[in-house]
């Protein structure tokens, strides 16, 4: 199963939008279901020379090949640098400075001999931004002038997971479109074609994202293992010990920001343990049930609330240079303190 089959209702929208298309399209949504993918796919049908009932582009024309092989002229992909390479943690050490996170102003600026040169075979231009909301005010006031004034045969598509963080000025230029959640059934069985297993129950960690599912299922489980051991212990957990055991496993992670993705599953296992204190189903650690709702019986909805809270702080701290072992001693004592021993 495709992306397109994955959202097909999203995917007809779409389809009907070939008719007239504006001159800006805002498609959002929550972070990993998949609209980037369905953006992408928009883009090639718009540029494919013979597409397919379904407005499916055909895969085999000129076009199409040059797309594939990344160098099709009517189009321009505009993201962060650190999207479109490895980044390393000692880039910095030889000299080689690190990707840029942002969309930047000069990525914008040059688009305007782009914008300005007739399309390839009298067809139309695409521009495709992702995250529309990686540009700082200075690259959307830039990108803004493009928006304002329409070029015939020339549509900009931007992708946002966050879209009141872009300029009103932006969004009101836009038509926008809206990408739901798909179905858990679906796209439980859009896991499963995939090759996920216990598609359930990553896509219940991911939130009902299936893209972050499948990199759920696919990945090295080490620092969720050894953060779900910690956590379960409750009250008997020994916070030393705790943070010793995890830092082992942080420090040996290879792939990106580690501490900050064990705050996130932390505070989704908090919200668990909230939802179960005040008599709701959980929502993220399926797995865990019995276990979480084990735990909750000795603590609080307010405690729960309150360390919530504290985690936000924690996370922006995962962000600053520090001293991970301390980082997280402090992090298992405020844990441990949420649980009555009696």
């Amino acid at each position: 199963m495709n992306i397109i089959e994955l959202h097909a209702e999203a995917w007809a929208l779409l389809a009907v939008r070939r008719e007239l298309l504006p001159h800006a399209l805002l498609i959002s949504g929550q972070r990993g279901i998949g609209k980037f993918d369905l953006a992408r796919k928009f883009a090639e049908s718009l540029l494919c020379e013979n597409p397919t009932a379904d407005a499916q582009a055909c895969g085999v024309c000129s076009a199409c090949g040059w797309l594939a092989q990344g160098n099709h002229p009517d189009f321009r992909l505009l993201q962060p640098d650190a999207l479109g390479e490895a980044v390393s943690d000692d880039s910095e050490a030889g000299g080689k400075k690190k990707p840029s996170q942002q969309i930047t102003i000069d990525q914008v600026r040059a688009l305007d001999d782009f914008l300005h040169v007739g399309t390839h075979r009298h067809g139309a231009r695409v521009i495709l931004i992702n995250p529309a909301e990686a540009m700082n005010r200075s690259t959307a006031n830039s990108l803004l002038k493009s928006l304002e004034e329409p070029i015939a045969s020339t549509l900009f598509i931007l992708v946002t997971s966050e879209s009141d963080r872009l300029l009103p000025t932006i969004r009101s230029r836009c038509q926008s479109l809206l990408i739901p959640q798909p179905s858990q059934s679906r796209a439980e069985h859009w896991l499963r074609l995939a090759g996920v297993n216990e598609a359930a129950r990553w896509l219940a960690l991911a939130g009902g994202s299936p893209l972050l599912a499948v990199e759920l299922g696919s990945e090295e489980h080490a620092l969720l293992d050894a953060l779900i051991d910690e956590l379960s212990r409750g009250c008997k957990i020994d916070p030393l010990s705790a943070a010793a055991a995890v830092d082992r496993v942080v420090k040996a992670e290879k792939r990106p920001a580690p501490l900050k993705r064990m705050i996130e599953w932390s505070q989704k296992w908090l919200f668990d343990l909230t939802l179960i204190s005040e008599g709701l189903p959980l929502r993220f650690f399926i797995a865990q049930d019995q276990l979480v709702r084990r735990l909750a019986k000795s603590s609080d909805t307010a405690s729960l609330l309150a360390f919530n809270r504290k985690t936000i702080q924690y996370k922006l701290q995962c962000e600053q240079p520090l001293n991970t072992r301390l980082f997280l001693e402090e992090f298992f004592l405020s844990y441990a303190a949420l649980f009555r021993t009696s």
